[in-house]
């Protein structure tokens, strides 16, 4: 990136070091921090038992923690709490030079599935694309664009069709300026788009990012209320293909080109669109010419 260089400053990407191959070092003061979230700090209300152990973490957040000082803790929600937190850390900081790209790609080779809260999964996404993107180099796209393309990482977005327009708004941004209109706020051009499209929402704020306001999205960065149009041949449409390349090529050290397509024209490609993995996996053995192996409800035939 070669523009606004101090993006999402509360990403918490300056907490961690960076390895000599491009890797994020897991740093105690990354592992305070979450020690400070309102689910795991000491309140008012906080036992004797809690504030020893949060003071103890808080000094050497990769001490071992035994259940004995876990069932101390008179609050049942805080015991919970700390057994999430305290098995995340331990994912993290596991291997001889822990990362947090490695402690991310082991959340999703569990034999029994993701076993990660899903606010943790997006703390670290969010880190990860900040970590990528700051270090991509000028790919032709304006900045601007990069960083809202790398939004959806980690933010969820609703997709709305207007006009042959494809446009992704955030969710959560939706939902705040929603309870605006029940309040009784108006809104403007967009967010009437958006609500006659059946997207609740009322703005005065959301705004499709385009070439002539990008700069304006640096000082609105954390806001979350510029809409990114991804139609064939919009920036927002090759900034998205920028940013899966870098972060394909950050984890697997492997250049890739990523070329959008308005339509995909091979009869043998086509088969593969929205598809869940069952469906694509029968229409490999298919494409292989492999035998299949079906099952009708009274076994596999």
């Amino acid at each position: 990136m070669n523009s606004a260089d101090d993006f999402w400053p509360h990403s918490g990407l300056e907490l961690l070091d960076v390895s000599d191959d491009g890797w994020l070092l897991i740093s105690d003061d990354f592992l305070r921090a979450y020690l400070w979230r309102p689910e795991i700090r000491p309140v008012e209300e906080s036992c004797a038992a809690e504030r020893a152990l949060h003071a103890a973490l808080n000094d050497d957040p990769r001490r071992s923690v035994t259940e004995t000082e876990l069932a101390a803790l008179a609050d049942a929600d805080a015991r919970d709490n700390y057994r999430i937190l305290l098995a995340f850390f331990g994912r993290l900081t596991s291997g001889s030079a822990p990362t947090l790209e490695a402690a991310y790609l082991g959340i999703f080779k569990e034999p029994g599935g993701v076993q990660i809260a899903p606010l943790f999964i997006d703390q670290l996404a969010h880190i990860l694309i900040h970590h990528v993107v700051a270090r991509m180099p000028n790919v032709g796209v304006d900045p601007a664009f990069i960083a809202r393309a790398a939004e959806l990482w980690f933010r969820e977005q609703q997709v709305t069709i207007q006009e042959h327009h494809i446009l992704l708004a955030d969710e959560e941004t939706i939902e705040m300026q929603h309870a605006r209109q029940k309040e009784g706020t108006q809104f403007g051009n967009l967010g009437r788009l958006l609500v006659e499209a059946q997207t609740p929402t009322a703005s005065v704020e959301l705004e499709i990012l385009t070439r002539e306001n990008a700069a304006q999205y640096w000082a609105r960065d954390e806001r979350h209320d510029m809409v990114l149009q991804v139609n064939t041949g919009r920036p927002g449409n090759e900034a998205l293909a920028r940013v899966l390349e870098a972060w394909i090529g950050h984890f697997f050290r492997t250049p890739v080109t990523i070329t959008p397509l308005q339509k995909i024209e091979t009869a043998q490609q086509a088969w593969f669109v929205g598809l869940d993995a069952q469906a694509t996996q029968l229409l490999n053995a298919l494409y292989n010419g492999e035998p299949l192996t079906v099952n009708n409800g009274c076994g596999t035939s």
